[in-house]
């Protein structure tokens, strides 16, 4: 990618709003285990921050995925990792088909409000018994009227205690897997709807993340995206620019964690040196930058694939692979240099260790990665393949 001046604006700015109004009050919402998301995306939104690729009519700013790209890398300056994941979400993961394939008036009831920030919004794909596997989720919309009738639940919901709206992927017929499913705006305070428990997770403390129920959930269908049926290849759309985002997210938080672990090592004394000077010490640091500039590497290369309008997929696949991978890696590396310092609760380092292991389950696990990267490769047989 070639940054321009307006890239590097934008990065100005929002560095300058996370050193004022997100890390002053990040370990203030990792002991809450939330974070207003209310208060802070009305502020985001003010400043244009949550609409950069959406359309200008709606509140957007009409930019192409290159500053979505440059504002995921950036958010890598908020000291944790689950206020980062929840913008993102609002985003680039529960708004990007309704931008898309939503009508005129769909967009300026749901779209336009979370572009402003007045509405937080969540996405409702995963199930207890369906993660990884989009295609085998439970929940149903059936037609009834004019309106869908909801039943079923989903898990592992980010922002889902605060949300406004919910992005639901939910199957609209009884037909084959993948061309049964619809995604459809649900507002969260409609009757029916029970967000059953804020999850207590590893790590991402600031992020709430729900598990919800869907009983007998009443909605126009008007609130639907785009074609009835097509919800699972609208999501798998989505995906692609989630995976985007969650790689292009981790590259300044884990340039982050190497800076404090050579600063801290750098001071800290050894058999008579500072635990830098030990060779194993600065050349496994050496490796982690060395790692982290390809994932660098990758991510733009996948991003530039993708502003082309060509199949990013497969870079897409690995950027995020890798990423995980160096979530884990990095982090762990970096944690042992800090010794018993590094495995205390209050401290840098270790927030990064717990956080980053998401990546490498959530938007597609590891493995999931693994069999797409497969397919584009020509290795496996079709039928054994995700999407």
């Amino acid at each position: 990618m070639q940054f321009t001046h307006e890239h590097e604006e934008l990065k100005r700015n929002l560095i300058r709003f996370i050193d004022k109004e997100i890390n002053p009050f990040v370990d203030e919402w990792e002991a809450a285990e939330i974070f207003p998301a209310h208060q802070l995306f009305g502020k985001m939104g003010k400043l244009g921050f949550l609409g950069l690729t959406k359309p200008e009519e709606f509140g957007g700013s009409g930019l192409d995925y290159s500053y979505s790209q440059v504002m995921a890398e950036t958010l890598g300056h908020i000291s944790c990792g689950g206020v980062p994941m929840a913008i993102g979400v609002q985003t680039d993961m529960a708004t990007p088909a309704l931008a898309r394939y939503g009508s005129d008036e769909l967009r300026k009831e749901f779209l336009a409000p979370s572009i402003s920030g007045e509405y937080v919004a969540c996405l409702g794909v995963s199930e207890p018994g369906a993660g990884s596997d989009v295609a085998s989720i439970k929940t149903t919309a059936k037609k009834d009227g004019g309106d869908y009738i909801i039943n079923g639940g989903k898990m592992w919901t980010t922002n889902g205690t605060q949300a406004d709206w919910m992005c639901l992927l939910a199957n609209t017929s009884e037909g084959a897997a993948h061309k049964n499913k619809t995604l459809v705006c649900l507002p969260m305070k409609t009757k029916g709807v029970q967000v059953a428990e804020k999850l207590k997770k590893i790590g991402m403390w600031s992020s709430d993340t729900a598990q919800i129920f869907f009983d007998d959930v009443r909605v126009p269908q008007r609130y639907r995206i785009g074609q009835e049926g097509m919800g699972f290849t609208y999501q798998m759309q989505q995906f692609q620019e989630e995976r985007l985002w969650a790689a292009s997210s981790k590259i300044q938080g884990l340039q982050r964690c190497i800076d404090e672990t050579i600063n801290y090592t750098r001071e800290r004394k050894l058999f008579g040196s500072t635990v830098l000077d030990q060779q194993w010490v600065h050349y496994k640091l050496a490796e982690c930058q060395t790692e982290l500039e390809c994932l660098r590497s990758l991510t733009h290369r996948a991003v530039d694939l993708y502003l082309k309008g060509e199949d990013a997929t497969m870079l897409a696949s690995m950027a995020k692979l890798k990423g995980g991978y160096l979530g884990r890696q990095i982090a762990d590396t970096c944690l042992q240099f800090w010794g018993g310092m590094g495995y205390t609760w209050d401290n840098p380092v270790s927030r990064s260790y717990r956080d980053g292991r998401l990546m490498s389950i959530g938007g597609g696990a590891d493995e999931v990665m693994l069999g797409i990267i497969c397919k584009h490769m020509g290795i496996l047989p079709s039928r054994t393949l995700p999407k």
